[in-house]
């Protein structure tokens, strides 16, 4: 196929705050210019997560380069392949992997970016921070996009380009904090904060594999809509009930095994006082809350302990988790469709970005090109 000589993009604009998208148009690349394990994927959808829109008010809590183009979540179509490229062929349909240096099959990272964007080489992702597209490094919110080889995965059969685009950060990060339903048992039960992107791929998780869910909006419009996805959904509004005591009436006093924690730190001790009395997990993913934790008390870790509980981290997962989720998705066609709020143009971009922060949607924001 012919390819152009020109791509279009949107870039975040140079400070002050907030920034906005500024759409620029770049060469592109011709395929005999591609590093021997670079591919260069024509994109067909991109999804926003919370984190594109808080880099853009200035409020996310990691290092971020202005003028960079933003977004880390795609499905587009290979398009040339570098001279060393063995897994994937033209035409095929991929996604990136969302963490970049968490990678290695066995420990080894091969090609992670440095914050400058360079690629090091044979590096202990032990020895590495998180880093993804679109906050140091250019991201995908563009026609086209270089990837490294071995950060890619292919798109799971039956799943459409803008369902594919949803998965890479919040499929992952719900697959996580699932901890990749390797424990399920037939009465495991979990509450998933809010309606946003992990919270509703999480619920859609948790259907088809027979966990409970239980999942918390302020909205009562928001909830009845979310029920009609099954009778094994339950429902709070935190507005008008306390969570805890409805947890605890739900789960008939038992609590329950996973917590997907979108809220930030100041939700943990309550959150503690939900799960069961042993071997519970709290994955701490949003940060919609805040960071403050000055309500917490001694007994939080304590109980924490007693539980035999573990409250852990979640930044999405490895090519080895992607793939996996990937492969459950497939063996039970997991319908996508119901995590999907609205879709927006390339050309309403900045339309997109701000519907996204109203709060107005339930589940995913997608742009396609």
């Amino acid at each position: 196929m012919s390819l152009p000589s020109t791509y279009r993009s949107f870039r975040r604009s140079e400070p002050p705050y907030p920034l906005t998208l500024v759409p620029t148009t770049s060469p592109l690349p011709s395929p005999s210019s591609l590093a021997p394990t670079t591919l260069l994927v024509r994109v067909h959808a991109v999804s926003l997560n919370f984190r594109d829109s808080s880099m853009l008010a200035g409020t996310y809590p990691s290092v971020t380069k202005p003028s960079c183009i933003p977004c880390m979540d795609c499905a587009g179509e290979v398009v040339a392949r570098g001279s060393a490229v063995k897994g994937f062929e033209i035409g095929d349909r991929v996604m990136p992997t969302c963490d970049l240096t968490h990678l290695g099959r066995e420990g080894k990272v091969k090609n992670p970016l440095t914050a400058e964007g360079v690629v090091e080489k044979g590096v202990d992702e032990r020895d590495l921070g998180f880093w993804a597209l679109g906050a140091e490094t250019n991201g995908v919110l563009a026609e086209y996009v270089m990837f490294e080889e071995e950060w890619m995965v292919k798109v799971p059969n039956g799943i459409d380009w803008v369902e594919a685009a949803t998965l890479p950060c919040v499929g992952v990060t719900a697959w996580k904090c699932l901890n990749g339903l390797e424990e399920v048992r037939e009465d495991s039960v979990a509450l998933l904060q809010g309606t946003g992107g992990v919270s509703m791929f999480s619920l859609l998780l948790c259907i088809a594999a027979g966990i409970t869910p239980i999942i918390t909006s302020s909205s009562d419009q928001k909830l009845a809509k979310l029920k009609e996805l099954g009778p094994q959904v339950q429902t709070i509004n935190y507005k008008t009930k306390n969570v805890v005591e409805e947890v605890m009436r739900l789960t008939e006093g038992k609590g329950v095994d996973y917590v997907v924690n979108n809220i930030g730190a100041a939700s943990v001790p309550d959150d503690v006082k939900v799960l069961r009395k042993r071997h519970g997990t709290i994955a701490l993913v949003g940060f919609l809350g805040g960071f403050q934790a000055h309500q917490w008390q001694a007994d939080v870790l304590l109980t924490l302990m007693l539980k035999a509980a573990k409250l852990q981290g979640v930044l999405a997962g490895s090519r080895k988790d992607f793939e996996n989720l990937n492969k459950f998705l497939e063996e039970k066609k997991v319908r996508l469709d119901p995590i999907l709020d609205r879709v927006f143009s390339f050309e309403e971009s900045a339309a997109a970005f701000q519907y996204l922060d109203s709060g107005s949607h339930v589940g995913k924001v997608v742009i396609k090109m």
